[in-house]
């Protein structure tokens, strides 16, 4: 301690940090982290699908395809404004669309020929193809059902 200039020199002794001092301290910075960890999914969850007030709003309908584009129990996304939406040609011939938003975390969802369910790849999540209802997974909600319309051999998607 001889070469330590005089003005880093102090009075006051530096007192060593206990065991328990430092886990509290490390505690009370990162337990609201752990808390925000644990919530967040909880919170996503129990608010998943309530905000409808996209800009996706502002455009009411969409012209997606022809029909002969689209064969029998074969889906397409596309996009509806700002958010994808998803066009089905049912086995039965009908055409289903639904918002292609999955109502778990809002991943993209697409239809499965092979399992003739819509399927969302995030968390696995199943819907019914013909109604939109949620029939496996996490997803809490069905999918938000859109208008289909065959107009001069167009299919025409719309909101209402």
């Amino acid at each position: 301690m001889e070469n330590v200039p005089k003005e880093w020199k102090t009075t006051d002794p530096i007192k060593p940090v206990g065991r328990k001092q430092f886990m509290k301290m490390v505690l009370g910075v990162f337990s609201p982290s752990w808390a925000g960890i644990a919530i967040y999914p909880v919170y996503r969850y129990l608010s998943s699908g309530n905000s409808d007030a996209s800009s996706s709003q502002t455009v009411s309908s969409v012209t997606v395809c022809k029909v002969n584009e689209l064969p029998v129990n074969t889906g397409k996304n596309f996009q509806f404004g700002s958010s994808p939406a998803l066009v089905i040609h049912a086995q039965d011939g009908s055409f289903h669309a639904f918002k292609a938003v999955c109502t778990h975390l809002g991943c993209t969802v697409q239809y499965r020929p092979d399992k003739s369910l819509i399927w969302c790849a995030c968390h696995g999540g199943c819907y019914n193809p013909d109604t939109g209802k949620n029939v496996s997974g996490p997803p809490p909600k069905p999918l938000p059902a859109l208008v289909v319309k065959v107009e001069n051999d167009s299919i025409v998607v719309s909101i209402s």
